[in-house]
Formats: C-alpha cells, structure tokens, sequence
C-alpha cells in the first residue's frame, strides 16, 4: 500500500472527514498552498530531523521557519541535522517535501507539533506524493495525532 493510500485509509477508520486535493507537481510549501488554493499559514511543513538518538519528526505552520536552537534544546541534543532524500525514502518512502505530519501509527517517530499548527481551523499537507493533499480539521488531527506540543518556530 502506498502511503497515500495508507493516509486514507487512516483518515476513513477514524471517521475523519477530508478534502482531497490533485494538484501538478509542488515541493515547496508555497507552492503547495498556491495550487491547494489555501492560505500558507494552514499548511503542516513536515520535518524529519536525527540527532545521536535518532530520527524524530517535527511539524510547524508552513508560513514560519524551524528554529533549529530551540529544537536542540527540546531534544537536549548538541549535533542536529535533517535527513537526507536517501533518509526520507528509506525510512518513510517519500521524496522530499511531501512527508505527512503523522508519527506512530503511520511512522515509526516521535511527532512534535509547534504550538503554531493549532491556530488555525484546518491542516493542510502533501499527502506523500507531491500532486496530491489532504485537508482537515484541526480538532480532527489533534485526536489522530499524540504530540509533543512545544514552540520551536522562529521568532
């Protein structure tokens, strides 16, 4: 099963309702919101960061940027990177820019949510390819998801 089709059918066994979105090719944030026709600020910019324990994925409004000091201290981590495309596609088969902001039960990570996310009504993602999205409810995700809730956005 693909991931996208692993998205759906997750959101369906939780009676989440979503919109589905094709688009052409978008690898940015910007890009995406553009051809989703939605404001950046609801979109979920994914990230998948390692530091000596491992990867963890982090999640934040796709109109504000990661503060890479804050989330080495949220991980009381010294050396912090992102993953590499190798990375992302050996450990969650997808390209880069179209990671789902979803940890366990879909990826095997711990999921860390800026406090940014949950100001808006509704999420927007790429839904592990780059031509499609979802759209959901913010309540709805909240009950998907078990976040570490913190701010590591730029200030």
């Amino acid at each position: 099963m693909d991931k996208t089709e692993e998205i759906r059918n997750y959101l369906q066994e939780n009676s989440v309702t979503y919109k589905e979105v094709d688009h052409d090719i978008a690898p940015t944030c910007e890009l995406s919101a553009e051809l989703r026709g939605e404001s950046i600020e609801i979109g979920g910019k994914t990230l998948l960061f390692k530091d000596k324990k491992g990867f963890r994925l982090f999640v934040i409004s796709a109109a504000l940027q990661v503060d890479s000091n804050k989330v080495r201290k949220i991980l009381g981590s010294q050396r912090l990177r992102f993953a590499t495309e190798d990375e992302l596609m050996s450990k969650c088969s997808v390209v880069k820019g179209a990671l789902p902001p979803f940890g366990r039960p879909l990826q095997d990570f711990d999921l860390y949510i800026d406090e940014s996310i949950f100001q808006n009504e509704m999420i927007a993602f790429n839904a592990g390819i780059l031509t499609k999205s979802f759209i959901i409810k913010i309540e709805d995700y909240k009950k998907l998801v078990k976040p570490i809730i913190c701010n590591f956005s730029k200030d």
